[in-house]
């Protein structure tokens, strides 16, 4: 077993909060986070118009998501150590660039299986950014900032995900799906360009050579602790439980009494501005207060909007939303930050530790996402309930459970 370890700069390298490297990276980091998940979910907004088009069910219609969040999942495992070899800056920028060439292929797709593969491509090439975006953050910025910038780097992940509908839906009332993806892909387009501009590259990243016998024992370290585990399962099923809702609600929605068109449906994905907002502002209070303080508060927010979406009222399904997007987007700015502090605390190897966390994160995005159609379909909007009030459930016992594992950080 073997590892080659090159030594890193002094910690005095690092950004402090208010000079010019830690506004480029946060600037470069918001702005890949919303290039990657505008092409995450660019089509959850044209569910409906896809399964028109290519006479396929909801379900069905969205594996146009659930495919690219599954293959972004497994293409983690290996995207995650393998920045430990080549760089996090090399990574982020290659994604960036190839993420944005398959996108405009998607526009062109000839057929729906063709656009299946594609989605399935899409997955693997956007793994580079999450794979190694905190594990970044944590090895260029003062220990003082990293929660907060870790919240804004998830902030810009929300707001990646309402742009992606924000753009689509519209321009596909208009031109079409096939423009709307185009958009969505040129507007990834100039967020690679900020990031190639501005990014910084890194400074403290210790190049490690792993052999097969070196990487298992990585893997087994990061899958030992417990409270690395308990955050991967708050991952997993924190995301399942907003996708599921989000992927039903375009169903919900157009469908009667509420019968809304894609443009106006898509006015309610601005509640994942409330999502940048607590990811920031409850990264704030962590670095105060501590993680395991807050943490439950965003899992409490959350079921509460789950449940008032029952609620047959237009205004008060809409609240609910921005509760769940509030609440999630505490819960996953939290948790992704603390893996990679965990990580560093226990000895294990940070990349490992957040491909596992994001593997699990984008595998509740994919199963959980898709039984949310499949809830919608044969239970109507109770069943969708019922589903991710079960998912939060499991989220707040996790929250619960953490705060009684020791700490070490």
């Amino acid at each position: 077993m073997s590892a080659v370890h090159t030594l890193a700069p002094p910690a005095t390298d690092r950004y402090l909060p208010g000079t010019a490297g830690y506004r480029r990276v946060l600037v470069s980091l918001f702005a890949a986070g919303m290039a990657t998940f505008v092409l995450m979910y660019d089509t959850q907004a044209l569910l409906p118009e896809l399964a028109t088009a290519f006479d396929v069910s909801p379900s069905q219609s969205t594996l146009t998501m659930s495919l690219t969040t599954a293959a972004l999942a497994v293409s983690l495992l290996f995207v995650g150590p393998l920045s430990e070899v080549v760089g996090r800056t090399r990574l982020i920028h290659l994604s960036l660039c190839a993420s944005v060439v398959v996108a405009l292929a998607c526009a062109l797709a000839p057929s729906w299986h063709a656009l299946m593969v594609l989605r399935l491509l899409q997955g693997i090439t956007l793994a580079g950014l999450p794979a190694v975006a905190t594990a970044y953050l944590r090895e260029e910025l003062h220990h003082s900032a990293q929660a907060r910038a870790a919240g804004l780097y998830i902030g810009g992940t929300a707001i990646g995900g309402m742009a992606g509908r924000l753009v689509t839906a519209p321009v596909a009332d208009l031109l079409g799906w096939r423009w709307a993806m185009a958009s969505a892909a040129l507007f990834a387009l100039l967020c690679t360009v900020v990031v190639a501009v501005n990014l910084p590259a890194s400074r403290r990243f210790v190049a490690t050579s792993v052999d097969r016998r070196t990487f298992a024992t990585m893997a087994r370290g990061a899958l030992r602790d417990p409270a690395l585990l308990a955050l991967y399962g708050l991952g997993a099923c924190g995301v399942g439980a907003l996708v599921a809702v989000f992927n039903a609600l375009s169903f919900r929605l157009t469908s009667a009494p509420f019968a809304l068109t894609g443009a106006s449906l898509s006015l309610i994905y601005l509640v994942y501005v409330l999502g940048t907002a607590s990811s920031t502002i409850s990264g704030r209070l962590a670095d105060a207060l501590g993680r395991r303080a807050i943490l439950p508060a965003g899992c409490a927010i959350a079921v509460t909007g789950v449940l008032l979406t029952l609620l047959p009222s237009l205004p008060v399904i809409v609240l609910g939303l921005a509760a769940l997007t509030v609440g999630f987007f505490v819960i996953h700015g939290l948790a992704s930050g603390w893996v990679t502090a965990r990580a560093h605390a226990s000895g294990n190897s940070p990349g490992q530790a957040v491909a596992f966390y994001l593997f699990c994160y984008y595998v509740g995005s994919s199963v959980f996402g898709n039984l949310g159609s499949t809830a919608w379909t044969h239970a109507g909007w109770n069943g969708v309930v019922v589903l991710a009030t079960g998912l939060l459930g499991i989220t707040c016992l996790l929250a619960v459970t953490l705060r009684r594992i020791p700490a070490l950080i």
